[in-house]
């Protein structure tokens, strides 16, 4: 754990940026891990989907026990989704940090989004104040510890980019590691972001719309590149095609398209069970 922790500070400490893929269970962090990914992030999307829950619906137990799941399925470092935290308070997101460290985690995510529709991004001050709270507990616990900043602005219709800088510059003041605002649209955005604070900064890609390259976004200043719920959407979406084609045709196309077993199975033949 400990040589996971500084393996994965050291991935951000550059040249260019790196791509850290999102598994959702043991069998695709394994094949990540066999296509030479240096690190992994869980997903909160993906591990909901596969809970058979819609997102933010996993209990704090459901998401620790996911956490150290992923953290045993490989030897790479895995940073976790924890989306806001187990509750609103500066204390809560504490807590979750020492938590979620205890399960060998390399890092994570604290967001400023609140889980309310109605009111879907945490009032400045309380936001920086839980960030503030989660960076003392990451530096509390034993070995390191990385903790990553989100401002959900873009993601909730907020299309503020001064708010948003505002927001991660106080993050970083407040001793974030890694600075993070998915949902930003262009390279001159991508750009302005990174260039707005001192801190690595992490893009998401995978969303609609988003097409640029790991050199393209390296070259905007870039230093970690996520792809969040993007492969999980992309295993379901095959697996409910194929389900449609045989409630709805029955027919077995979907089948030309599947993976042969000693191909799957090749990435699993060094593991234990």
């Amino acid at each position: 754990m400990v040589q996971a922790a500084t393996t994965f500070r050291a991935l951000h400490e550059g040249p260019g940026a790196f791509i850290i893929p999102n598994p959702w269970d043991i069998g695709t962090a394994r094949i990540l891990a066999a296509q030479g990914f240096k690190a992994l992030a869980t997903t909160s999307a993906g591990m909901a989907f596969a809970l058979g829950i819609r997102e933010g619906r996993a209990t704090p137990e459901q998401v620790l026990q996911h956490c150290h799941t992923l953290v045993a399925a490989t030897d790479l470092p895995v940073s976790a989704d924890l989306e806001k935290g187990f509750g609103d308070s500066p204390e809560s997101v504490g807590e979750t940090i020492r938590a979620a460290a205890a399960t060998g985690l390399a890092g994570g995510s604290i967001e400023d989004h609140t889980g309310d529709p109605d009111h879907p991004i945490y009032e400045f001050s309380l936001a920086v104040e839980r960030i503030a709270a989660a960076v003392e507990a990451a530096r509390a616990v034993p070995g390191d510890f990385m903790l990553t900043a989100r401002c959900e602005n873009l993601l909730w219709g907020r299309d503020d980019l001064d708010d948003t800088i505002r927001r991660l510059q106080a993050f970083e003041a407040a001793g974030a590691d890694v600075l993070y605002a998915p949902g930003l649209y262009d390279l001159d955005t991508v750009r302005t972001v990174c260039s707005a604070v001192t801190k690595p900064v992490n893009v998401v890609m995978g969303m609609p719309g988003a097409t640029f390259s790991a050199a393209d976004l390296a070259a905007a200043g870039v230093r970690r590149i996520s792809v969040g719920s993007a492969l999980a959407r992309l295993a379901y979406g095959a697996f409910i095609d194929a389900a449609r084609e045989m409630s709805g045709d029955g027919t077995f196309r979907f089948a030309h398209k599947a993976m042969g077993f000693a191909e799957i199975e090749g990435h699993f033949a060094d593991r234990d069970p």
